[in-house]
């Protein structure tokens, strides 16, 4: 059961995209007392404006969660309102400003993904929505974050950002990166994760490869450094997890999964990222390769 606590916590995923945070996220999700939102940063825009499915494969303006949600956080979801947070977004919540992150416009920002966090009505709520300026916002701000920093081997996370993956909602190919810029941006994302403890946060780190080599082991513990109380996970069974549906407002296709799904490490990138590919990424990432303990080829 969820330790005793009577006061909302958020429980915020960061990482670079590709890195296993929708299915840290999902195993999450089906602990008792938590409730996973997917990537909320992006629920303005995508959800809001765009209408795009929630996790629970209906059209975000027509899905009963999320309307709840939006008539008890605001009276209810508007374009006003999207519009006005993603120009806050633009003024307050950027990387560049994790050093110094203080604005006139961040207690307006951070109160809307309060108000968002607290009409859900669980004691824990899950955000994965992985930017660590959004993170450093909410610290800043005084809401209770543990902050889970999940990393992958930077190779995986090119060749993934590489292939052409359809989006289930319209069959549109997601966004592609080449090797250097995916190799810049997961060095920038982890470094400025790094930063976090100094700002004050609780930071957990988790690999992505530690993850799906012990899922039950690996859940357990990280639930524990986040403050919930997790006797056992009976949704897991050796290397297959049992999902139940969602409603997370974005995130990758694994979001829309419920049933079975198999636990399985995703290593194509071995034999399918081309040699001159990994010694561009090998050079862009190597200080906090090693450091997260990616050295040669998978074990």
């Amino acid at each position: 059961m969820i330790n005793s606590a009577s006061t909302l916590r958020v429980v915020y995923l960061g990482g670079l995209g590709r890195s296993g945070t929708t299915l840290l996220e999902r195993l999450l999700g089906e602990l008792p007392g938590v409730v996973a939102l997917g990537e909320v940063v992006h629920l303005w825009e995508r959800g809001v404006l765009g209408g795009e499915l929630c996790g629970c494969g209906v059209p975000f303006p027509e899905c009963v969660f999320w309307r709840v949600i939006g008539e008890r956080a605001f009276g209810g979801w508007t374009p006003a309102l999207a519009e006005r947070m993603l120009r806050l977004r633009e003024r307050v919540d950027r990387t560049r400003r994790i050093p110094r992150i203080a604005h006139p416009d961040l207690a307006a920002y951070t109160q809307a993904y309060r108000l968002v966090y607290e009409a859900v009505g669980a004691p824990v709520v899950v955000d994965s929505s992985k930017h660590a300026s959004l993170a450093c916002c909410l610290l800043a701000s005084g809401v209770d974050v543990r902050i889970v920093h999940v990393v992958r081997d930077p190779r995986a996370v090119a060749h993934s950002w590489g292939r052409t993956v359809r989006r289930p909602e319209d069959g549109l190919p997601m966004t592609r990166w080449g090797p250097a810029r995916t190799a810049l941006h997961w060095t920038a994302q982890n470094a400025a994760l790094e930063l976090l403890p100094g700002r004050g946060g609780r930071v957990t780190r988790i690999r992505y490869e530690d993850l799906l080599a012990a899922p039950e082991a690996t859940l357990v513990a990280v639930a524990r450094e986040i403050d919930l109380e997790v006797p056992e996970v009976p949704f897991i069974e050796g290397g297959t997890a049992w999902l139940g549906p969602s409603h997370t407002a974005s995130g990758n296709p694994m979001r829309f999964h419920v049933g079975r799904v198999e636990l399985r490490r995703d290593d194509s990138w071995v034999s399918g990222l081309p040699e001159r590919d990994r010694r561009v990424v090998n050079a862009l990432t190597w200080p906090l390769r090693a450091r997260y303990g990616y050295w040669g080829a998978p074990a």
